[in-house]
């Protein structure tokens, strides 16, 4: 067990479940009133059947408790929802609203596009109420699409229960992730090649399933520590044909992503990956500095290939432990790469896969990252206008965050994983803005050294062999540096040199050494590389 884990199960079990009753009688934000049916309490499966009145009178109106309910009023099912927030006093809750007969029923809640799943997001730990409100909607500001929000306060069986996020569920939808319907009956032809969306996550609910990657997170690693897993169509409605094309075809992809012509123009990670999607994504996890970036709730799509054959990434999702608000791994910090998480923090469990730190190794796609960077930090993502959101939800959220603290008394106190207790929300928001200052001011700059021909991609510490084991070609990257020789050696069990490599490069960099080994015996194998008059570095190497 990973000792930050073993730490908040300790820490959990001794949070204080002393809270105060508040007595709500109006609101600047929609009041959801939630009766179950003869008080039952909610758990995490089944839903249980329960009342949703939402009081709401409009954007800038008052909404009194005592109001008619006048957004919905209806029938719905609840359940806790969530993985390591479960063990919070304020839960999160998925909702889904529901006919008499318990079916589903796609309605419009306040102003949202109709469906029927939806969530409510209790911030706990997060003690501005606003992570993942500032999170999704920067994304809305540059993807395609990301989960909508609005705050509310939230009345359970007559409990008052906080400030709540009210937010979308990820689903195939033309008002969400707008891609092709994939009905059972499609297994042939263009029909079977969309929608699907994927994810890397952490198993959770009564039905998961996926498929392990054939590489490994780290070069050098295991492989198949990393599961693909299905989202769309769901894992007990995808059908075995569909499961077969979707495999094969991130089956091609990371045979591309792992091959020495991985940055083709034309045959590489572009003809599989839409990259103005990737490069969007990684701005607001770097934004944020997530610490559960790209290798939890992170979320990709394909549609079909008569609409679009690449593979996209998003929407955004979860984002309570980003902005600073992490005591381990990549802690609070302001400086390093989320991306750069297998670093500092090589003993998880669930590391971020092998494909995303190797695009940084492709020159074009930081040039083009950097660019896109500094377009946007000149325009849709400048300083100006994220910090005006910031503002402006502090504000919506000036009186009911009082409330929810009164109710959740946290503010003096510890909560996993907060690196720091500031005793007031006000001091919440000035550790956020200073956090969120200091963080753009190194983006900044470190964006504009992406173009820099010594840029070392993160978590690549060089050398690098792999793959190990293998089968026929390995590839060794080594720093080189200029007019230095580099010398490569490959050596069987008995100490005999199989292979041997010397080159000289003009220019300092990351330089690609082959070695096809396909004729070798199989057994064990041990390389020696020597740059110039350096230490020599030695390494493992295993023939399959």
């Amino acid at each position: 067990m990973r000792p930050y884990l073993s730490f908040l199960l300790l820490f959990l079990g001794k949070i204080s479940l002393l809270t105060a009753q508040v007595q709500l009688e109006t609101s600047n934000l929609p009041i959801f009133v939630i009766t179950t049916q003869n008080g039952a309490e909610i758990v995490d499966e089944p839903k249980r059947t329960a009342h949703l009145g939402i009081i709401w009178n409009g954007d800038g109106a008052v909404n009194n408790i005592t109001d008619p309910f006048g957004d919905y009023d209806g029938q719905i099912g609840i359940e806790i929802r969530g993985s390591s927030s479960q063990w919070f006093p304020k839960n999160n809750f998925a909702l889904e609203t529901q006919n008499a007969d318990s079916s589903a029923n796609n309605v419009s809640v306040l102003g949202f596009p109709s469906e029927n799943d939806w969530v409510l997001h209790g911030p706990y730990s997060d003690k501005t109420l606003m992570r993942n409100a500032l999170a999704y909607t920067m994304a809305g500001w540059i993807m395609d699409y990301a989960p909508r929000v609005r705050f509310c306060e939230v009345v359970i069986n007559g409990d008052y229960r906080g400030v709540y996020v009210f937010t979308e569920k990820i689903k195939q939808d033309a008002n969400r992730v707008n891609i092709s319907t994939l009905t059972p009956d499609e297994n042939t032809g263009d029909d079977l090649s969309g929608g699907y969306i994927l994810k890397f996550d952490k198993f959770d609910g009564l039905v998961s399933d996926g498929f392990p990657s054939a590489y490994p997170s780290i070069p050098g690693g295991t492989p198949g520590g990393t599961v693909y897993q299905y989202h769309y169509p769901k894992p007990d409605e995808i059908t075995p044909e569909q499961k077969a094309y979707i495999q094969g075809y991130i089956g091609n992809f990371e045979n591309v992503m792992w091959s020495q012509g991985f940055a083709d123009p034309l045959d590489g990670y572009r003809k599989y990956l839409d990259v103005p999607s990737l490069i969007h994504f990684l701005f607001i996890q770097e934004i944020g500095r997530n610490v559960d970036g790209y290798r939890l709730s992170t979320f990709m799509y394909k549609d079909k290939d008569s609409k679009d054959s690449r593979l996209h990434l998003g929407p955004m999702w979860d984002f309570n432990l980003a902005f600073g608000n992490v005591d381990y791994c990549i802690g609070p910090g302001t400086v390093g790469w989320a991306l750069d998480f297998n670093s500092f923090c090589p003993g998880d469990y669930w590391g971020i896969h092998f494909w995303w730190n190797r695009l940084w190794g492709d020159p074009a796609f930081r040039g083009e990252m950097k660019d896109e960077w500094v377009n946007l930090r000149a325009t849709i993502l400048s300083n100006e206008r994220i910090f005006h959101l910031v503002d402006s939800l502090e504000t919506m959220l000036a009186e009911p965050s009082q409330r929810n603290f009164v109710r959740w008394p946290t503010l003096n106190e510890y909560v996993w994983p907060n690196p720091i207790v500031t005793g007031s929300y006000q001091g919440e928001m000035n550790q956020l803005r200073y956090w969120l200052t200091n963080r753009l001011e190194w983006l900044d700059g470190s964006f504009q050294e992406l173009s820099d021909t010594n840029f070392v991609p993160p978590s690549y510490k060089l050398p690098l062999v792999a793959p190990s084991p293998f089968t026929d070609e390995v590839t060794f990257w080594v720093k080189a540096v200029g007019f230095k020789p580099v010398v490569v050696q490959v050596f069987d069990a008995q100490g005999r040199l199989v292979h041997e490599a010397r080159n000289y490069y003009e220019k300092t960099g990351i330089e690609e050494i082959k070695w096809d080994g396909s004729d070798a015996p199989r057994g064990a194998y041990f390389y020696k590389i020597q740059v110039g008059k350096d230490k020599p570095m030695s390494g493992k190497l295993i023939k399959w």
